[in-house]
């Protein structure tokens, strides 16, 4: 997933979730609210630049995943497109500043403050009074009504996918004149500013049939900057065009047309001209590091000289993962290589007019424990795999090759920067391959016990078939006998050979321990991402043993078993393009985990049914995915660590809890906090909801996600916007001469 900024409200997807039993954990200390707040661990990166400084006019082509299938961000198919229309058509009487925080928004507000509390919470909202909708009718409390009847809850012909906060809305009415909107609710509601953004104009939210059906494909009206013009799902392309009834600073872009291109063909859509600005992977980002390098311009190592045919058959031969000597002597015998060489060389010429802007993107990346069944059921078995894993390690292992800060997450709730972000990895513990044994052990699980043998291969087959999915069997057929499943930890008695030919003194016994940890340690210190040889197997070299080659010395004796069975969870990852680093990471934690006798066996699954057929529906023991930050964590974070509860059809409801694991003390919390108006109280209760979700170990945070973007070097103000809402009025490309559009020191 993408993001432009956090968003007021982040777009979640929803699922279902099943119960560990409240656990039994120290007494939590979670940070005082009076704390000093961190500060983001990077800053954004948009090439600031006053509106003086840039030219009047243009199109600012720019990248996305794909043309949204709806413009309604309250409709569950709702995605990052829709959210970034709305932030350019729709009002949002908050926006997010540089740490993540609501900041009223004075396009649209003159004020918003809560002027009574006894005895129901109201808040009243006075207007811009230049605010009009493109239509002439001006913004007013007729349009707040229409999307609080809309959003309670209350009428099930409106499809909508939360209503969260409007469902405590009691009444809305008009002040003492149009400009004035006053909200009373019926219950106390701490992010009543999450509220109304982005705002609908009636004509969508006044009946089902226009919010189900209507909004899907278009706007009547809308009140931004820009004004949506046309979506066509054929061309892959949106177009906005500035709107003649903002009041507001005009825009300085005559257009900002959303261009769906493929995340593996963006390098190629900028090299040919197609695009402006792009969200791109590491790979991509090292292409044009390089272009500009060639150029003589880039930030990092000073001058250099114009690309030669020598320098693009080293470039491809890196790009390509192969060495350039014995890359020379293939691609003289084989002509579609010579054009590929050519190619990629013109390409690189062409992304010289680029840069990467880059910071950390307002999402984190955690490791998922299903606590549904199996071992990781048990709580003391979750903790001991979350105190084998090196968190910096692998935050290093990503972020530290891009130059961005590895710091490990310390919380589910916020990320550094943002008010509510204290670090309470402490209530868990760090990483402690001791603590993670003992753990184990009374768990019952013990190094070498007896194993079932028959009993093994059938749990792996069910577990095999499990995790593939409904498309499992037909994979199957075309599949090798391994499957592309493979086993860390697991002693191969057939003895088969090497099929990657590697040395023999090495396949003989396996590399000893010292050797594999200078491998490990060593993959990632050129930063380079390594292809896999064979489509099956992913990740860096060294990731698996290779089929038939014996484990080393002590391992068989390290492995755990209870009960006949040994101690093997499925860790199952997406398979498609920009799945690297996932990979990466997922390769070294299965390491950490066979160091403390657990076997992983992974499985790469299709980026489509990665969440619908394994995540949502629990078809996994452990996994990697993202979640946005949220300014509102109280009201957006509570789905996600509900504890479940049962349906009328006797199965359990998870929301978004993807992990299955919830307590009572967490929902109270949660709830204590939405409830509190006092902002220093709220936040307290926040964090220790935080601590008592990191003691029940569902969920690992690991790192914050980089944030990379190729931009054309002319295009101020639009880059990698980290917290803050993109300010669209002021994006644009640098009048002639003027200095800016790359990035400096200053501008990071």
């Amino acid at each position: 997933m993408s993001h432009d900024g956090v968003g007021l409200r982040a777009v979640m997807r929803s699922v279902a979730f099943l119960t560990a039993g409240a656990l039994a954990v120290p007494a939590l200390a979670a940070c005082s609210a009076d704390e000093e707040v961190a500060k983001p661990l990077a800053a954004q990166d948009i090439a600031p630049a006053t509106r003086d400084r840039i030219a009047d006019g243009g199109t600012l082509r720019w990248a996305v995943d794909a043309v949204p299938q709806t413009l309604n961000t309250f409709q569950a198919d709702a995605d990052a497109g829709t959210s970034r229309i709305a932030g350019a058509v729709l009002p949002a009487l908050y926006r997010l500043d540089s740490n993540g925080t609501p900041q009223l928004n004075p396009a649209y507000l003159e004020s918003a403050k809560i002027v009574e509390t006894e005895p129901q919470q109201v808040v009243l909202y006075k207007l811009n009074q230049q605010a009009v909708w493109s239509d002439g009718r001006e913004i007013g409390a007729a349009d707040f009504a229409a999307q609080w009847r809309a959003l309670s809850g209350k009428d099930s012909a409106y499809w909508t996918a939360r209503n969260a906060g409007y469902d405590r809305i009691e009444k809305i009415e008009r002040g003492k004149n149009n400009l004035e909107v006053r909200v009373t609710f019926s219950r106390p509601y701490a992010d009543w500013k999450s509220l109304f953004s982005p705002l609908y104009p009636k004509d969508v939210m006044g009946t089902a049939d226009a919010f189900n059906d209507g909004a899907r494909t278009k706007l009547q009206a809308t009140a931004g900057p820009f004004t949506l013009q046309k979506i066509d799902h054929k061309s892959g392309e949106v177009l906005l065009t500035r709107n003649p009834r903002w009041w507001g600073r005009p825009a300085k872009l005559s257009e900002i047309a959303l261009i769906a291109v493929p995340r593996d063909k963006r390098a190629e859509a900028l090299a040919a001209d197609k695009v402006d600005l792009a969200e791109i992977d590491p790979e991509e980002a090292g292409r044009i590091t390089l272009a500009a390098r060639d150029k003589g311009t880039a930030p990092l190592q000073g001058a250099g000289s114009a690309l030669t045919p020598a320098k693009a058959l080293r470039s491809w031969a890196v790009a390509h993962g192969s060495d350039a000597g014995a890359a020379s002597d293939e691609m003289k015998a084989r002509k579609q290589q010579r054009t590929a060489i050519a190619t990629y060389a013109r390409q690189q010429t062409s992304l010289r007019d680029f840069v990467v802007r880059k910071s950390l993107e307002p999402a984190y990346t955690q490791l998922a424990l299903n606590g549904s069944e199996g071992p990781l059921a048990d709580e003391r078995v979750r903790r001991a795999v979350a105190r084998a894993i090196n968190r910096d390690e692998l935050a290093q292992a990503v972020l530290g090759p891009l130059g961005l800060p590895a710091v490990p997450v310390g919380s589910h709730l916020a990320l550094s920067g943002q008010p509510d972000y204290a670090d309470n990895s402490g209530a868990l513990g760090g990483q402690d391959t001791k603590e993670a044994q003992a753990l184990l052990a009374d768990a019952g699980w013990v190094p070498g016990g007896p194993v079932n043998e028959q009993q093994q291969q059938q749990q792996q087959k069910k577990d095999k078939d499990k995790a593939a999915g409904p498309e499992g069997k037909k994979a199957d057929s075309d599949a090798s006998p391994d499957d592309g499943t493979f086993i860390v930890g697991e002693d191969d008695k057939n003895g088969e050979a090497d099929r990657d030919k590697k040395d023999p003194k090495d396949e003989k016994h396996g590399k000893n321990e010292k050797q594999h940890a200078d491998d490990e340690a060593g993959k990632h210190l050129d930063g380079r991402q390594y292809a896999p040889k064979d489509n099956r197997q992913g990740g860096a070299p060294g990731a698996y043993a290779p089929k038939g080659t014996a484990a080393p010395a002590g391992a068989a004796a390290g492995a755990l078993a209870k009960d006949g069975k040994a101690l093997t969870l499925r860790f199952v990852l997406p398979s498609g393009p920009g799945s690297d680093s996932l990979r990466t990471v997922a390769d070294q934690i299965s390491r950490m985990l066979e160091r403390i006798g657990i076997r992983t066996e992974t499985s790469r699954v299709p980026d489509d049914s990665y969440f619908k057929d394994h995540i949502a529906s629990g078809q996994y023991d452990l996994a990697l995915y993202s979640w946005p930050a949220s300014a509102f964590p109280a009201t957006d974070a509570r789905p996600i660590y509900a504890k479940p509860v049962p349906a009328a059809d006797g199965s359990l409801a998870v929301e978004q809890n993807y992990t299955r694991v919830g307590t009572d003390q967490v929902d109270q919390l949660f709830d204590q906090a939405i409830a509190t108006l006092d902002e220093d109280e709220s936040r307290s209760l926040v964090r220790k909801a935080d601590a008592r979700i990191w003691a029940a170990a569902g969920s690992i945070p690991l790192y914050q996600r980089p944030q990379l973007m190729a931009t054309r070097l002319n295009l101020a103000n639009a880059g990698a916007f980290g917290f803050q809402t993109p300010l669209y009025e002021d994006m644009g490309f640098l009048k002639k001469g003027a200095q800016g559009g790359t990035a400096t020191e200053k501008d990071r």
